[in-house]
């Protein structure tokens, strides 16, 4: 069942000004996971009221955007549009600077998570892809002596990682020409569901990591998402392409060549982490038939049904 946008928030989003039918977009044609080309649409609007349809790849469940907006469409949006959407949905200002407070607790209890496998292990250099403002990657560089380089397509957000004395890369892990370089650390922090192509950037991340190195990244739960609200449309937003669910990141994981370590929900009870090494690739793994079908029939039920204690 779907949750009414209050007024306010409608005025405040009308207020951006912000077009999304206008947008330039592209048609998915195959799943990014498994190259299927069969698909359920599951929603057909998103959290801001834009007219975003999300599609469901009826062999292995992942769910994305479908059409999605282009990449320059995209470079657009987070370049001036991203954060005053997100302010308004909210209603308060989320901007490179206010964001800094809850990054630092993010980075606390992040790295209390990865500390087995970091700590003590000798690992020297990492690199904070989607890093943002650079606070997770100078918490983390202090707490285990850690070389940090952090790159993201924001230039405002680049800045403020430069102001804290980390090297920065202002632009995108696929498109950068690291040459020789390899990294002991790599993170992926709140932006795998941002990204186009999943597939090729955890092929470029597990390129980029030595051999001995550890990946964390995480996501945020698909299912946590529309649960919390008991609303699949209140969970899509045109932010995110992709929406993740643990099944379907341990699959891309598995397929891209990395073993996972320890899985940990976070405290906003959203989000899901992994700590991974490099391991053989298994390209054949997917979810199960079984899996797929639950989560399709737990939509259904979240679209239709009351919530659990609710009143009728």
């Amino acid at each position: 069942m779907t949750t009414a946008i209050p007024a306010d928030r409608s005025q405040r989003i009308a207020a951006i000004g912000y077009d999304y039918d206008a947008q330039p977009k592209e048609a998915v044609a195959a799943c990014n996971l498994c190259g299927a080309a069969a698909f359920v649409v599951l929603a057909h609007r998103d959290r801001y009221g834009c007219a975003a349809q999300a599609h469901a790849c009826a062999r292995c469940g992942l769910v994305f955007l479908n059409p999605r907006m282009t990449a320059d469409a995209y470079a657009q949006f987070y370049d001036g549009v991203y954060r005053p959407l997100v302010s308004a949905f909210h209603g308060r200002q989320i901007d490179a600077k206010t964001i800094q407070a809850e990054q630092r607790d993010y980075a606390i209890e992040r790295a209390d998570f990865i500390r087995p496998f970091v700590a003590g292990h000798g690992l020297r250099s990492m690199l904070d892809i989607g890093g943002s403002t650079g606070i997770v990657s100078h918490h983390f560089a202090r707490e285990f002596a850690l070389e940090a380089v952090v790159i993201d397509p924001a230039p405002l957000e680049v800045d403020e990682a430069r102001r804290l004395g980390l090297e920065t890369i202002t632009g995108l892990v696929e498109r950068h020409d690291f040459g020789s370089r390899r990294f002991d650390v790599v993170i992926v922090c709140q932006t795998v569901d941002h990204l186009l192509d999943i597939n090729s950037v955890l092929a470029r991340v597990r390129d980029l990591l030595d051999q001995r190195g550890i990946l964390f990244i995480d996501i945020v739960d698909f299912r946590a998402a529309y649960l919390r609200n008991w609303s699949v449309e209140d969970a899509i937003k045109i932010d995110h392409p992709y929406y993740l669910t643990q099944d379907t990141m341990t699959a891309f994981l598995r397929r891209a060549g990395f073993d996972v370590l320890r899985v940990d929900y976070a405290a906003d009870h959203l989000h899901v982490g992994y700590v991974c090494r490099p391991s053989p690739a298994v390209p054949g793994a997917l979810p199960s038939s079984a899996q797929v079908e639950a989560m399709l029939q737990e939509v259904r039920l979240v679209q239709n049904a009351s919530r659990p204690g609710s009143a009728r």
